[in-house]
């Protein structure tokens, strides 16, 4: 398939709904009282996919995580159409079978680990449309039975002894052409913002890597029968370029079309 030929797939128009599809946008927590500069960098980054959710058709209802326990999250998600988990600090390793003690490891979020990781298992039980975004990959990862490399060298996935708002490096990224997320994006090179120092290790159930940055490291994965997707990059950040997020949405936003006719037949 040439890019050509994904880029038109990905200009068609997505099938209407009879309603805004609600878009459940799930971050970490609202409050970072300690870390001031890190956290306006996270909400401006998540305010972004929760506008880009709402300019693309989206009813968008922003939920954090760790504010809430797992029952209530997936109680008030119950009725959301699709799920966005967004980016923000390292995965506990107790729920992927790892120590604590890593080189620059993060602040932990149990209940938000808790809780976002109930709702993609929730997700692909139902097979509901789900993005992850950064962290939000490696929860998907995860919750399907994968593991982390808990820190990678330093190379090109950020920048490092730099403010926080310069902490996003870019570098690109290849997408296997056979990819529904390749079909979203309507090309297979691409250039991405990412700030990460974890990466997927061992993959989760029904995974497969579809994107690598070049020096081989994963920098996407998707289900391979089910609508659920992440990407290790920030497609949210100022500096990406600017159709990548809408773009991905609307996949989000076909695959809830999809589902619906499907439940019509």
């Amino acid at each position: 398939m040439t890019t050509t030929q994904l880029a038109t797939m990905t200009a068609l128009p997505a099938p209407s709904l009879p309603e805004r599809p609600t878009l459940a946008v799930i971050e970490v927590t609202r409050s970072r009282p300690d870390r001031p500069e890190y956290h306006a960098k996270v909400q401006t980054l998540n305010a972004t996919v929760v506008d880009a959710g709402t300019d693309g058709g989206w009813t968008v209802v922003r939920l954090a995580a760790a504010d809430l326990d797992a029952a209530a999250l997936l109680d008030l998600t119950d009725s959301a159409d699709a799920v966005v988990i967004v980016g923000g600090e390292d995965i506990d390793p107790r729920f992927y079978g790892a120590q604590a003690g890593y080189p620059g490891e993060t602040p932990h979020f149990i209940d938000a680990d808790e809780g976002q990781i109930a709702l993609v298992q929730r997700a692909a039980d139902r097979g509901a449309p789900v993005l992850g975004i950064c962290r939000g990959l490696q929860i998907i990862n995860v919750a399907l039975g994968g593991d982390l490399v808990q820190h990678i060298d330093d190379g090109i996935h950020r920048n490092i002894g730099v403010p926080i708002d310069e902490i996003l490096s870019t570098h690109a990224v290849v997408v296997r052409s056979t990819s529904t997320l390749a079909a979203a994006l309507g090309d297979t090179r691409i250039s991405v913002q990412s700030a990460h120092h974890q990466s997927v290790g061992r993959l989760g159930a029904g995974l497969t890597p579809v994107a690598t940055a070049p020096d081989g490291l994963v920098e996407a994965v998707e289900h391979r029968t089910l609508p659920i997707t992440g990407v290790q990059w920030h497609p949210e950040a100022p500096d990406a370029p600017a159709s990548q997020l809408p773009l991905l949405l609307a996949s989000l936003y076909r695959a809830v079309a999809a589902a619906e006719v499907a439940e019509a037949a």
